[in-house]
């Protein structure tokens, strides 16, 4: 006789699972990964969809993959899966080490040396493959640290951190608290109070942690701040971890310093404790072949992250791929060179339409986003203020933007804005709705009444500005599309 329905549903909620697998340590539950469900069930599309949510809380450079596809056309042979490059099947196809390709490890050595001007070489035995930033990123930490231990970061940082870092390796991250009137710059004086306030709690602090090009300020650390950052970490006996993946996005001013250089400068160092992160999924546009790279300067964890490795390799043919590409000495060159045009030539664009609109954005010279300043626009200078706004943009503007507080912003009423991942009619479109917001926002007397009662109506969607308060209909997160970056199982797929 089989179970009876009630039986089934008390066998299943009985099941134990372990405490990775029950803990809510992820960090899905963010107004970071609730902006791409409620874009994901309503995506905007010019002609099918033209009130959907635009994605604007992605972080990908789509502004030179013309470049990319036109290379993949000139080189046929760089892919064993065409008539061309069939000849390499076998090889390729065949089991592979995690040591990787001679010639893949080869070319991103060579790579990261061009991303970084020149400035500095690169030893690709010292190169250890991941899947993407994010399996790059955790295979370090594993490396370096035990459950409990800790790592200093400077704030706003990544949302993903929480995850990448912290999920299943078990370490805490204190923040380093940077603010807006030094326009978020990294100081000495706030990385020494986080340290000790870590020491008075008795937090075994392990190392620091930087981005560099910053997610999500798009800021680039200058040679004297790095110095005295490493001069801090070599003084303490702590790492240095360096999270480089936007190296190449640097589009203008002062050019991208790696921590490699200030390894060079330095005479009286350990460089044991210093390591770096590096991917493709920024600088070139390819977040999906998953190629994140640990590169440090300490023999050991070389040989233990080679070891993690094999958990998440790239696959060898796209390793065949890329070293084909990566080795193009000229297409590379030209590549970075125009890319960084494109980035700055729609940076200035979109920055250029807000400010238009009464908007500004923190400076920044890097990255693929702005931040955002909507301080003005908040009820109030709190949390729920910022959530209630966030909220706003979200469900009536119909924009993707992710809100500071999700990247561990100590001040309220910051947002990052992607401004690569969409096409320049798209952006024009995500213009003219600010503006409309804007508009209405500005049509409120100083009774807070609206002059011309303005109602702003997007698919059953109504905001008042003259109460601030409007009909949201509940967002359905499990009705996720079949193209959904964000799976239909309550776990989130690797982003950066």
């Amino acid at each position: 006789m089989g179970l009876e329905m009630s039986e089934i549903s008390n066998y299943k909620s009985s099941v134990v699972l372990s405490k990775l697998a029950s803990n809510e340590q992820h960090g899905e539950k963010s107004p970071y990964f609730d902006g791409w469900k409620a874009y994901d069930n309503d995506p905007f599309h010019p002609v099918n969809n033209p009130n959907g949510v635009i994605q604007m809380g992605l972080a990908e450079n789509q502004l030179s993959v013309d470049l990319i596809e036109d290379w993949i056309k000139r080189n046929p042979k760089a892919s064993i899966c065409t008539n061309d490059g069939i000849e390499s099947f076998r090889r390729i196809a065949n089991f592979q080490d995690y040591h990787g390709l001679p010639e893949f490890t080869n070319a991103i050595a060579k790579f990261m040396e061009k991303t970084r001007g020149g400035k500095v070489k690169f030893d690709s035995k010292r190169v250890v493959m991941a899947g993407g930033a994010t399996g790059a990123n955790e295979t370090l930490i594993l490396c370096l640290a035990d459950p409990g231990d800790a790592f200093l970061v400077p704030s706003p940082y990544y949302p993903g951190f929480n995850r990448d870092l912290r999920w299943r390796s078990g370490v805490q991250l204190l923040p380093i608290s940077c603010k807006s009137s030094n326009n978020f710059k990294i100081t000495i004086e706030a990385i020494k109070e986080a340290y000790e306030k870590g020491q008075q709690a008795n937090v075994k602090i392990k190392g620091l942690i930087l981005t560099n090009p910053s997610n999500p300020l798009g800021t680039i650390l200058d040679r004297d701040t790095l110095k005295n950052i490493f001069t801090f970490t070599n003084e303490h006996n702590i790492h240095l971890v360096c999270d480089e993946i936007y190296a190449a996005t640097v589009f203008d001013a002062s050019r991208f310093v790696s921590i490699a250089e200030i390894i060079n400068d330095e005479i009286c160092i350990n460089k044991d404790l210093v390591h770096i992160v590096s991917s493709l999924s920024k600088d070139l546009g390819f977040p999906g072949f998953r190629v994140g790279i640990v590169y440090s300067f300490n023999d050991d964890v070389v040989n233990c992250a080679r070891k993690m490795s094999s958990f998440g390799l790239v696959s060898t043919q796209t390793q065949h791929l890329l070293a084909s590409m990566l080795s193009d000495d000229e297409f590379v060159e030209e590549f970075l060179i125009e890319s960084a045009k494109r980035l700055r030539e729609r940076y200035e664009k979109f920055t250029r339409g807000l400010e238009e609109i009464g908007i500004k954005c923190l400076e920044s010279n890097a990255g693929v986003y702005c931040w955002m300043d909507l301080r003005l626009l908040l009820k109030e200078p709190t949390l729920d203020a910022e959530m209630s706004l966030w909220k706003l943009i979200i469900n009536v503007v119909k924009l993707n933007v992710s809100p500071g507080s999700s990247f561990n912003c100590s001040e309220v009423g910051w947002f990052r804005v992607c401004f690569a991942n969409i096409d320049d009619q798209t952006m024009e479109i995500a213009l003219a709705r600010i503006r409309m917001f804007m508009d209405a926002n500005n049509n409120v007397d100083e009774n807070g009444i609206l002059k011309n009662k303005l109602q702003w109506k997007r698919n059953n969607l109504r905001l008042n500005f003259s109460n601030g308060e409007y009909d949201e209909n509940v967002m359905s997160l499990n009705m996720m599309s079949p193209n959904s970056p964000i799976p239909r199982s309550p776990l989130v797929r690797a982003r950066n």
